[in-house]
């Protein structure tokens, strides 16, 4: 009696943990995800009456069944449910059209899968490709779909939900670093306090992605390979660039944070970010520039600093200009006192540090010259006390919130937030972002469901329309759309009295190109 209770106990243990994936296992889920065989030869799938070979990646079964595998209606169509314990019943199958058939075995799922003909000989829907499997890429899709459904994603444990974050500790942005993690670390608690999320308490690992390109995509591979988070939450990482979208997709890795603050915009179904970007905030002030102080006749100049991120960002910001009508506009790196600095601007736009933006000013008016300056708060609100008063109400700055969009709660919970952490008002941007990032995260997973998944969160923030974090304008998000808000406030500056005048209210940007 005794060894029978622990042996049950011990079941249980390993039902919950989720034992790991054998190679042949393995192998499956990524030909199931993504269509790719082990053997790295290509897999090719044909589709419709006239059976046209297509690549298999551009068709995997989760598209259509789900990385779950419990197949949701799109477009007419309904996938059945692969949960293998269904598949192999003794009772038999019922389609949705009503048709009967029996019990899958391993050769009849061959023949579906390869054939499009179900245990009964059917026809199967004629959007199931066929698929052109060898013997080994069938062993091991038939491998993983017997464990498909209790193939848990990593970090997810019925009591806890691991979550990770790269965040500097030294270097440049090492107080912005310490800043986001103590705004995650205070969420975190007061989640957890409240009962956390449908009863998993959440953990987080901050790893410092280090100095340069390499010690960052060692580190995001030891919290996706070794930590196995489930995952991302407002990392600042800007050695990665759009890399670090690629390596998300690759291993499924969901990513909630304003990303694109610093630069390069991540696309990708993965990541959600709270925040308008660098791009979006630019082109805010741009549309404001054009249409108020009518400066479009140039000349106009973008000044930034010789960063791949910053580059990008700055040569797409002059192909909106130029497709928009801005006239004589031109792009300049711009980093030290020595760097050549041409003269006769109208216009200057700026992307990097904030000593730069006061020594760019102070060397413009020393030449006797006072264009406007645009830029993005986040990058230069700490050095505008250095800028000359001579450009008083001639800064004009993107923020993606003021605060007149705060709300009663919203400020409050920021306020409680800051005492406990002894934050100040220091990186108000970040820490708006970190913040609203956890509510997105905790949302997500309050919608995904106690039977919560990867693929299950970014669903459910796809579906996020008009979310109020209490602190920046509504968030939305949607098919192809990843960046909550797209368009941002724009404010200029009296420099003698130190005081911030709004000039045009947050209004989203209806199509960029």
């Amino acid at each position: 009696m005794k060894s029978a209770l622990i042996f049950g106990l011990l079941l249980l243990s390993l039902t919950a943990q989720a034992l790991p994936l054998s190679p042949s296992e393995s192998a499956g889920k990524r030909l199931y995800r993504e269509g790719v065989s082990a053997s790295g030869e290509p897999i090719m799938a044909r589709i419709g009456a006239a059976g046209t070979l297509l690549p298999a990646t551009s068709l995997p079964c989760a598209n259509c069944h789900g990385a779950d595998g419990l197949g949701r209606p799109e477009g007419g169509v309904r996938p059945p449910d692969l949960n293998w314990s269904r598949l192999t019943s003794t009772y038999g199958q019922q389609q949705i059209n009503g048709r009967t058939y029996p019990a899958y075995t391993d050769g009849t799922l061959a023949r579906a899968v390869q054939e499009g003909r179900d245990p009964g000989n059917n026809r199967l829907d004629t959007a199931m490709p066929k698929f052109v499997l060898s013997m080994n890429d069938q062993r091991n899709l038939t491998a993983y779909l017997k464990r498909l459904a209790d193939d848990r994603d990593p970090g997810l444990s019925p009591d806890s939900l691991h979550l990770g974050t790269l965040l500097p500790s030294t270097g440049a942005l090492s107080e912005e670093g310490v800043t986001v993690a103590a705004v995650l670390r205070g969420c975190i608690a007061r989640i957890n306090e409240a009962g956390g999320i449908h009863g998993r308490q959440l953990r987080l690992t901050i790893l410092d992605p280090g100095p340069d390109r390499a010690s960052a995509e060692q580190a995001l591979s030891q919290l996706i390979e070794q930590e196995q988070v489930f995952a991302l939450i407002a990392p600042l990482v800007p050695a990665l660039d759009s890399e670090l979208a690629t390596r998300l997709e690759q291993a499924g890795v969901p990513l909630i944070g304003p990303l694109s603050l610093q630069g390069t915009n991540q696309v990708s179904r993965q990541v959600f970010e709270a925040l308008p970007g660098l791009r979006e905030q630019m082109i805010a002030l741009a549309n404001y520039a054009a249409t108020s102080l009518r400066v479009l006749q140039g000349p106009t100049l973008i000044a930034y600093p010789d960063e791949p991120g910053q580059r990008l960002a700055a040569e797409n910001l002059a192909k909106y200009l130029q497709d928009n009508a801005w006239q004589k506009v031109r792009l300049q790196i711009y980093q030290t006192a020595q760097d050549e600095l041409p003269l006769g601007s109208r216009s200057v736009f700026y992307l990097g540090n904030s000593g730069g933006f006061s020594r760019l000013a102070e060397r413009l008016n020393t030449a006797g010259q006072v264009p406007y300056l645009f830029a993005a708060s986040n990058q230069v609100a700490g050095d505008l006390l250095q800028v000359p008063s001579g450009f008083s109400r001639r800064v004009f700055l993107a923020y993606p919130f003021v605060p007149s969009d705060w709300t009663i709660a919203g400020r409050r919970a920021l306020t409680q937030l800051r005492e406990r952490q002894r934050l100040g008002g220091e990186h108000a941007v970040l820490q708006v972002g970190a913040f609203s990032s956890m509510m997105l995260l905790s949302e997500g997973m309050k919608q995904a469901g106690r039977d919560a998944s990867r693929e299950k969160l970014v669903n459910a923030l796809e579906g996020l329309h008009d979310f109020d974090t209490g602190l920046t304008p509504l968030i939305s998000f949607g098919p192809g759309r990843r960046q909550g808000l797209s368009g941002a406030h724009v404010v200029t500056v009296d420099l003698p009295d130190q005081r911030f005048y709004l000039v045009a209210p947050y209004k989203p940007i209806a199509a960029m190109p």
